[in-house]
């Protein structure tokens, strides 16, 4: 079984294959399209393919857009495709990291908002290190706004400060 698997390496790629992976090259430039400079930035790119990327965001022509997004399949074959997917990765678990922590402090906000005295006792029993005072300073200007029905702003504030607080807390760890 073996030497019919080394047989298959040194035939040539099909013209199949060969098409399934420019495909793949652009659909790795299109997902590199949609990142902002910062993050472009923190990916491993030749001047070319950045140059490229920047012209088509110029591009208001959907054809040209197009012949823009092939040339930045060709460019990509010659990028180190491993390094790319990895920083995507990256910018993917970034994201997904965000969105607990968004889900987190929301959670969190309402326990704190519903449960009076009680939950934010739990809040501090499991993270001792936050900042007490001031937690408990945004609940009560959270409770008072919202019991006098008026725009959210320390809601946003408390929410704000428990998404930072988590984050800071995954990064301490």
């Amino acid at each position: 079984m073996q030497e019919y698997d080394d047989f298959d390496e040194d035939l040539p790629k099909s013209k199949t294959r060969v098409k399934q992976e420019m495909h793949e090259l652009q659909e790795l430039g299109q997902q590199l399209t949609q990142l902002g400079k910062a993050q472009l930035a923190e990916v491993p790119l030749d001047a070319d393919v950045l140059e490229a990327i920047d012209t088509l965001h110029r591009i208001k022509s959907n054809e040209a857009r197009r012949r823009q997004m092939q040339y930045i399949g060709k460019l990509m074959r010659s990028a180190d495709r491993e390094a790319i997917e990895a920083a995507l990765t990256r910018f993917h678990e970034r994201d997904q990291q965000h969105v607990r922590f968004d889900r987190m402090a929301e959670e969190w906000r309402k326990r704190l908002l519903d449960g009076g005295n009680e939950a934010q006792s739990d809040f501090f029993n499991q993270y001792p290190h936050a900042d007490h005072q001031h937690l408990r300073q945004l609940v009560r200007d959270s409770l008072r706004e919202r019991d006098r029905q008026k725009p959210p702003t320390h809601q946003r504030k408390l929410f704000r400060y428990l998404r930072d607080f988590f984050m800071q807390e995954q990064e301490n760890q």
